[in-house]
């Protein structure tokens, strides 16, 4: 019987500043000299979203090999659910960031955030300036586009329970079908894969469900706070903006502006992707790898 290739990462475990043990997964060298990269997902994503990417960069594909470090936000993947779920709040994830930030001795960093996790690099933008180096915003930005988070909450917590993993390549289908129009059929079992687990035959999503609760208790008929001010902390840091094709939350107006506040930053369009891409194609991870080892090296 054949071994199991070695995973690429280290699953550490440390506590929320209430108590509740967190998961991330940590890449590559920790002694290296380069600068390190945060990963942070989106909403009802997890820490694995980034194997493909963390892999690539932590074995030196972004000039030289570094530490990659990603993010299971409380009730997401490996972290524990929360009793209460009104905890899965940006500011309460928040605090649990600059816990993990601490566990792991990360002072300044690369970040990368998909979506939520892009939200809550520019809130770091005014809470902690000096942590950024570069930032790569992955489909997000100062505008969230109502439609596209309409079409989040009808999903996010109510999927239907696959019977089969074909079961869930199906249900992507239908449920992102139109906005990922470029994906191959690996592509669509790794996105389920990505959000769904199988244990003794049942399936379950990688997420509490609970999370459904912090979208209903919103009031998307509102009009939805502009983080311009925090969009300007990133002013004085190397960015790259990634967007979908296809994407409904970060329309092309606004990652226009985006690129017109921010000297020097750069824009990158994933064809036939939606919100948000997933950074599993060779194309984009090379496209973020390149951007990365263009980043200045730390401080001495």
């Amino acid at each position: 019987m054949m071994n199991a290739p070695p995973s690429p990462f280290q699953s550490r475990f440390y506590s929320a500043p209430d108590g509740l043990k967190l998961h991330l997964r940590d890449f590559g060298p920790r002694g290296s000299s380069a600068l390190p990269v945060v990963c942070l997902p989106g909403l009802a994503r997890t820490a694995a979203d980034f194997d493909r990417l963390a892999t690539a960069i932590a074995e030196g594909r972004a000039g030289e090999p570094r530490r990659v470090v990603a993010i299971d936000y409380r009730g997401r993947g490996l972290s524990d659910r929360d009793p209460n779920w009104k905890n899965y709040d940006i500011f309460v994830e928040s605090a649990d960031i600059q816990t993990m930030l601490a566990a792991t001795g990360i002072e300044e960093a690369i970040f990368v955030g998909t979506s939520r996790g892009g939200l809550h690099t520019m809130v770091l933008s005014a809470t902690r300036p000096a942590l950024l180096r570069a930032v790569v915003l992955n489909d997000i930005g100062p505008i969230i586009e109502p439609l596209g988070l309409a079409r989040i909450r009808g999903y996010v917590g109510k999927l239907p329970t696959p019977n089969s993993w074909a079961d869930a390549v199906d249900l992507f289908k239908m449920v992102a079908g139109a906005q990922f129009t470029g994906l191959q059929e690996s592509d669509w079992e790794e996105y389920a894969r990505l959000t769904f687990e199988e244990k003794d035959g049942e399936f379950a999503t990688r997420y509490d469900p609970m999370l459904m609760k912090t979208l209903e208790a919103m009031d998307i008929e509102a009009p939805l706070p502009r983080l311009w001010p925090q969009f300007e902390g990133l002013r004085n840091v190397p960015l790259l903006v990634i967007r979908g094709e296809n994407s409904d939350l970060l329309s092309p107006q606004t990652l226009d502006e985006m690129i017109a506040r921010h000297p020097g930053a750069n824009a990158y369009t994933v064809p036939g992707q939606g919100h948000a891409p997933l950074l599993l194609d060779e194309a984009s991870i090379e496209r973020i790898c390149t951007f990365i080892a263009a980043v200045p090296a730390p401080h001495p």
